[in-house]
């Protein structure tokens, strides 16, 4: 049971918990819930990947009911962002959603789209865009109605505490692109520096959206991102994420949210 959830402003639906635990067994409930929508729709499930944390808060779905009651055989399997790293070194999302996830439920292995990790970044991105549009073509993955857009079932987003999401940094110049659906960056802030990553226009042509955040180090960051903000305040990539005709939910612990107007929450 959350302490809150309910929509607040023009941010979507938050959904606060008292702790990571309980919130990875809501976040687990609702993928679950989207994936038996998607797959009664449209007869698959396309979900997009961060990494960091958000992995193992997705680990209650290799548990009991969901490793029976989900179709795992209609999921596929892509990533909002990758480091451009072999595919079984630490610090890639692969290998993370993989060790995590992957390898412990019944998913389709020729479902499952990594990027190729052997070419440059730039490649990279080119090519793993050419994979996604083959899918749209077949429309294993929709296509927005509004835009040339992918639209995903759903993306899954972490939330650093400098506000990035994907591999969307502040300030950084990628912000802006809107001609790709994949880019690359060679100069991440935060190691390794090479990366691909989805392009704001695509996040936000999702049909869902959900933004991860847990503990007291992200709160400051979702307070810009999802409250009323003045001129002096940064737009973080965060704050960005606003799904042009999707839903959107954030779930957080109550240790993220701690600082959002109105939230006071008893220890």
């Amino acid at each position: 049971m959350a302490l809150y959830d309910g929509v607040h402003k023009d941010r979507g639906e938050l959904r606060i918990h008292e702790n990571s635990d309980e919130l990875a067994t809501d976040l687990a409930e609702y993928i679950a819930e989207i994936s038996e929508a998607s797959v009664k729709e449209r007869g698959v499930f396309a979900i997009a990947l961060s990494g960091g944390s958000l992995i193992g808060l997705m680990g209650k779905l290799c548990e009991a009911p969901y490793n029976k009651t989900v179709d795992w055989s209609k999921w596929y399997i892509f990533w909002v962002d990758e480091r451009v790293v072999a595919k079984n070194h630490a610090d890639s999302n692969y290998k993370l959603a993989k060790d995590g996830l992957l390898s412990k439920v019944p998913i389709v292995p020729s479902h499952v789209h990594s990027i190729n990790d052997s070419v440059s970044a730039e490649e990279a991105a080119t090519e793993y865009e050419f994979v996604i549009r083959q899918l749209v073509k077949t429309r294993t993955i929709s296509v927005s109605d509004i835009s040339d857009c992918p639209k995903f079932d759903l993306i899954l987003l972490g939330m650093g505490p400098d506000g990035h999401v994907a591999s969307l940094f502040p300030n950084h110049p990628v912000l802006d692109a809107s001609d790709e659906w994949v880019t690359f960056i060679t100069d991440s802030p935060k190691p390794p520096p090479e990366r691909i990553t989805f392009t704001l226009p695509v996040i936000n042509s999702a049909s869902n959206v959900a933004v991860i955040a847990a503990g007291e180090a992200k709160a400051e960051a979702l307070h810009s991102a999802i409250d009323e903000v003045g001129p002096d305040c940064p737009t973080l990539p965060a704050r960005m994420v606003q799904p042009t005709k999707g839903k959107l939910v954030w779930f957080l612990d109550k240790s993220a949210a701690s600082k959002l107007d109105g939230f006071q929450f008893s220890e």
